[in-house]
Protein backbone atom coordinates (compact mmCIF):
# COMPACT_ATOMS: atom_id res chain seq x y z
CA UNK A 1 0.00 0.00 0.00
CA UNK A 2 1.23 3.48 -0.83
CA UNK A 3 2.18 5.83 1.95
CA UNK A 4 0.82 9.21 0.90
CA UNK A 5 2.06 12.19 2.83
CA UNK A 6 0.35 15.52 2.95
CA UNK A 7 2.42 18.66 3.43
CA UNK A 8 0.78 20.28 6.45
CA UNK A 9 1.50 23.85 7.44
CA UNK A 10 -0.28 25.37 10.40
CA UNK A 11 -2.18 28.40 9.12
CA UNK A 12 -0.99 27.62 5.60
CA UNK A 13 -2.49 28.48 2.25
CA UNK A 14 -3.15 25.62 -0.17
CA UNK A 15 -4.44 25.00 -3.68
CA UNK A 16 -6.64 21.93 -4.18
CA UNK A 17 -8.09 19.93 -7.02
CA UNK A 18 -10.87 17.55 -5.98
CA UNK A 19 -12.27 15.21 -8.64
CA UNK A 20 -15.27 12.94 -9.07
CA UNK A 21 -14.61 9.31 -9.95
CA UNK A 22 -16.48 9.55 -13.26
CA UNK A 23 -14.91 12.51 -15.02
CA UNK A 24 -17.65 12.60 -17.66
CA UNK A 25 -20.53 13.38 -15.28
CA UNK A 26 -21.81 16.83 -14.38
CA UNK A 27 -22.83 15.97 -10.83
CA UNK A 28 -21.10 18.94 -9.19
CA UNK A 29 -22.71 21.60 -11.37
CA UNK A 30 -26.06 19.78 -11.48
CA UNK A 31 -26.17 19.79 -7.67
CA UNK A 32 -24.15 22.90 -6.85
CA UNK A 33 -26.71 23.89 -4.20
CA UNK A 34 -26.02 20.67 -2.25
CA UNK A 35 -22.28 21.12 -2.65
CA UNK A 36 -22.54 24.68 -1.31
CA UNK A 37 -24.52 23.44 1.70
CA UNK A 38 -21.91 20.75 2.45
CA UNK A 39 -19.14 23.31 2.05
CA UNK A 40 -20.79 25.90 4.30
CA UNK A 41 -21.63 23.34 7.01
CA UNK A 42 -18.02 22.18 7.08
CA UNK A 43 -16.64 25.73 7.11
CA UNK A 44 -18.89 26.61 10.03
CA UNK A 45 -17.55 23.66 12.06
CA UNK A 46 -13.92 23.88 10.97
CA UNK A 47 -13.33 27.42 9.74
CA UNK A 48 -11.06 28.34 6.84
CA UNK A 49 -10.86 31.17 4.34
CA UNK A 50 -11.81 30.42 0.75
CA UNK A 51 -9.48 32.65 -1.24
CA UNK A 52 -10.72 31.27 -4.56
CA UNK A 53 -12.98 28.47 -5.75
CA UNK A 54 -14.47 27.20 -8.98
CA UNK A 55 -16.93 24.34 -9.37
CA UNK A 56 -16.85 22.54 -12.71
CA UNK A 57 -19.01 19.60 -13.85
CA UNK A 58 -16.67 16.86 -12.58
CA UNK A 59 -14.06 18.60 -10.42
CA UNK A 60 -13.37 21.70 -8.42
CA UNK A 61 -10.40 23.85 -7.53
CA UNK A 62 -9.98 25.91 -4.40
CA UNK A 63 -7.41 28.03 -2.63
CA UNK A 64 -7.81 27.93 1.14
CA UNK A 65 -6.05 29.64 4.02
CA UNK A 66 -6.32 27.75 7.29
CA UNK A 67 -6.48 29.42 10.71
CA UNK A 68 -3.27 29.81 12.70
CA UNK A 69 -2.61 26.67 14.73
CA UNK A 70 -4.58 24.48 12.31
CA UNK A 71 -3.30 22.32 9.46
CA UNK A 72 -6.14 19.80 9.11
CA UNK A 73 -7.38 20.34 5.57
CA UNK A 74 -7.87 16.55 5.01
CA UNK A 75 -10.67 16.45 7.61
CA UNK A 76 -12.36 19.42 5.97
CA UNK A 77 -12.33 17.75 2.55
CA UNK A 78 -13.49 14.46 4.07
CA UNK A 79 -16.51 16.20 5.59
CA UNK A 80 -17.37 18.18 2.46
CA UNK A 81 -17.21 15.07 0.29
CA UNK A 82 -19.17 12.92 2.77
CA UNK A 83 -21.89 15.54 3.29
CA UNK A 84 -22.35 16.09 -0.42
CA UNK A 85 -22.45 12.35 -1.13
CA UNK A 86 -24.98 11.78 1.65
CA UNK A 87 -27.17 14.68 0.45
CA UNK A 88 -27.24 13.22 -3.07
CA UNK A 89 -28.41 9.88 -1.75
CA UNK A 90 -27.08 7.99 -4.78
CA UNK A 91 -24.60 5.22 -5.32
CA UNK A 92 -22.29 5.15 -8.30
CA UNK A 93 -20.31 2.30 -9.86
CA UNK A 94 -17.64 1.34 -7.37
CA UNK A 95 -14.81 -1.06 -6.90
CA UNK A 96 -14.84 -3.86 -4.36
CA UNK A 97 -12.53 -1.74 -2.22
CA UNK A 98 -14.91 1.24 -2.27
CA UNK A 99 -17.83 -1.09 -1.55
CA UNK A 100 -16.00 -2.64 1.42
CA UNK A 101 -15.31 0.83 2.84
CA UNK A 102 -18.96 1.84 2.31
CA UNK A 103 -18.04 4.60 -0.12
CA UNK A 104 -20.75 5.66 -2.56
CA UNK A 105 -18.33 5.76 -5.49
CA UNK A 106 -18.79 9.44 -6.32
CA UNK A 107 -15.33 10.79 -5.53
CA UNK A 108 -11.79 9.89 -6.40
CA UNK A 109 -10.18 8.97 -3.10
CA UNK A 110 -7.18 11.22 -3.45
CA UNK A 111 -7.01 14.87 -4.32
CA UNK A 112 -4.25 17.21 -5.37
CA UNK A 113 -2.94 19.73 -2.88
CA UNK A 114 -0.19 22.27 -3.29
CA UNK A 115 1.23 24.47 -0.53
CA UNK A 116 1.33 28.07 -1.72
CA UNK A 117 4.90 29.35 -1.51
CA UNK A 118 4.77 33.09 -2.11
CA UNK A 119 2.66 35.95 -3.49
CA UNK A 120 3.35 35.04 -7.13
CA UNK A 121 2.39 31.39 -6.52
CA UNK A 122 -0.76 32.54 -4.73
CA UNK A 123 -1.82 34.84 -7.57
CA UNK A 124 -1.09 32.17 -10.18
CA UNK A 125 -3.29 29.60 -8.42
CA UNK A 126 -6.13 32.03 -7.75
CA UNK A 127 -6.11 33.01 -11.43
CA UNK A 128 -5.97 29.33 -12.36
CA UNK A 129 -9.26 28.86 -10.49
CA UNK A 130 -10.83 31.82 -12.27
CA UNK A 131 -9.58 30.72 -15.70
CA UNK A 132 -10.37 27.02 -15.46
CA UNK A 133 -13.85 27.14 -17.06
CA UNK A 134 -12.27 28.86 -20.07
CA UNK A 135 -9.47 26.26 -20.23
CA UNK A 136 -12.11 23.53 -20.38
CA UNK A 137 -14.07 25.29 -23.11
CA UNK A 138 -17.15 25.78 -20.93
CA UNK A 139 -17.29 29.56 -21.48
CA UNK A 140 -15.48 32.16 -23.55
CA UNK A 141 -14.74 34.46 -20.60
CA UNK A 142 -14.16 33.61 -16.94
CA UNK A 143 -16.85 36.06 -15.80
CA UNK A 144 -19.40 33.99 -17.75
CA UNK A 145 -19.02 31.00 -15.39
CA UNK A 146 -21.50 31.30 -12.53
CA UNK A 147 -19.87 28.84 -10.12
CA UNK A 148 -16.69 30.79 -9.48
CA UNK A 149 -15.37 33.13 -6.83
CA UNK A 150 -14.30 35.50 -9.61
CA UNK A 151 -17.64 37.30 -9.18
CA UNK A 152 -17.06 37.92 -5.45
CA UNK A 153 -13.52 39.07 -6.19
CA UNK A 154 -14.67 41.35 -9.01
CA UNK A 155 -17.22 43.01 -6.70
CA UNK A 156 -14.43 43.49 -4.13
CA UNK A 157 -12.17 45.13 -6.74
CA UNK A 158 -9.63 42.28 -6.89
CA UNK A 159 -10.44 41.48 -10.53
CA UNK A 160 -10.17 44.39 -12.95
CA UNK A 161 -12.81 44.96 -15.62
CA UNK A 162 -11.80 43.15 -18.77
CA UNK A 163 -9.57 40.63 -16.97
CA UNK A 164 -8.75 37.80 -19.32
CA UNK A 165 -7.45 34.36 -18.60
CA UNK A 166 -3.68 34.14 -18.66
CA UNK A 167 -1.84 31.38 -20.46
CA UNK A 168 -0.55 28.85 -17.95
CA UNK A 169 2.76 27.21 -18.62
CA UNK A 170 3.51 24.01 -16.79
CA UNK A 171 1.23 21.23 -15.66
CA UNK A 172 -0.33 22.11 -12.35
CA UNK A 173 -3.80 21.93 -10.96
CA UNK A 174 -5.05 18.72 -12.53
Amino acid sequence: MSNYRRFRISGGTFFFTVVTAARSRSVLTDHADLLRQAYRATASELPFATDAIVILPDHMHAVWTLPQGDSDFPERWRRIKARFSHALGKRYPRSASKHAKREVGLWQRRYWEHAIRDDRDYRMHVEYCWANPVRHGLVAAAMDWELSSIHRDHRAGRVPNGWSSPKFDGAFGE
